[in-house]
């Protein structure tokens, strides 16, 4: 097979399972560039297996550059959280899209399986997200089958019990971020209160770069205290708008026509049990090159002076 057909019969898949090892869209699209970058230059007869070289050459490298991000990671300041990217509702960007709106995209899930080795990882992913057999996945991490049975095995204790969040632009799921957006326009600290629950995190990173609590805020009274308090610190002329971001709902900031802050929320019951704000302006770029669809006409930019 050609590398012109292989970049767009697997670039998406390989994307796919770089994004979720890295928590970068833009690491994820440099590692799959230079891995068909490189497989050019190995002659053709040394690849008996081109789909497994790629998915192996992809995971060594994502590998590779998280071990050389393991001290900056450390140094991180405050929490980290993935690198959020959008996705439409009314028709794919890309041919990402089958792999991007799967509950494997969310933030939760993203974060949780940074809790797993490296390899562990590489394994999980292929098995559980991209469905490959333990015997194609053996041939990509080079172990035997049953060897990557344990891993996954192992790696599904280790997580535990995946978390189950709701998925896309359903009316319920956005009337409660159009609730806690009203609230927050408003200072009703009241609806603030009732849109959120007693144990839910909001988990803000600044990366260093911008200034953001240093660790997560925990139940809803402190939380909502929190966001009226920063309230009257918002630029003059900013705005929000509502978009679909890892395939759940979320919310775009801008300042003018200068993108400053996403959040993105988990709603269970009607309410929101976790928020994921995301500061750093590093991890803003991939919203920046999506164009932050709308979801729909309904959805306007909305200016902080007036009622949804």
């Amino acid at each position: 097979m050609e590398v012109e057909e292989l970049y767009k019969s697997l670039r998406p898949s390989l994307i796919s399972l770089a994004y979720r090892m890295m928590g970068s869209m833009m690491d994820a699209e440099d590692i799959v560039q230079e891995t068909f970058l490189s497989i050019e230059k190995v002659p053709s007869e040394m690849v008996r297996n081109p789909k497994s070289y790629l998915f192996r050459s992809v995971s060594n490298r994502c590998i590779d550059r998280l071990r050389a991000q393991s001290k900056h990671r450390e140094a991180y300041v405050g929490p980290w959280l993935p690198e959020p990217i959008m996705s439409e509702g009314n028709g794919p960007i890309d041919p990402l899209e089958g792999y991007i709106r799967k509950e494997t995209i969310s933030m939760a899930y993203l974060l949780l399986i940074q809790q797993l080795s490296w390899t562990e990882r590489v394994v999980f992913l292929l098995r559980e997200v991209l469905q490959y057999e333990y015997e194609e996945i053996a041939e990509i991490v080079d172990k035997s089958p049953t060897n990557c049975r344990q891993i996954f095995r192992r790696a599904k204790r280790s997580l535990g019990e995946i978390p189950q969040v709701n998925v896309g632009m359903e009316r319920e799921t956005t009337h409660v971020i159009e609730q806690f957006a009203q609230a927050l326009l408003s200072g009703d600290m009241k609806i603030l209160l009732e849109t959120l629950t007693s144990d839910t995190i909001l988990y803000m990173d600044g990366g260093g770069k911008v200034k953001a609590p240093l660790r997560p805020l925990y139940g809803h009274d402190r939380i909502a205290r929190f966001f009226i308090g920063i309230f009257p610190e918002f630029p003059a002329d900013f705005t929000f708008q509502l978009c679909e971001m890892n395939a759940q709902p979320g919310l775009v900031f801008y300042a003018g026509e200068q993108l400053f802050a996403t959040i993105s929320f988990d709603i269970q019951n009607n309410r929101i049990v976790n928020m994921y704000a995301v500061l750093n302006p590093d991890k803003l770029k991939s919203v920046l090159r999506s164009g932050v669809p709308l979801i729909s006409s309904l959805y306007e930019i909305i200016p902080h002076n007036q009622k949804l």
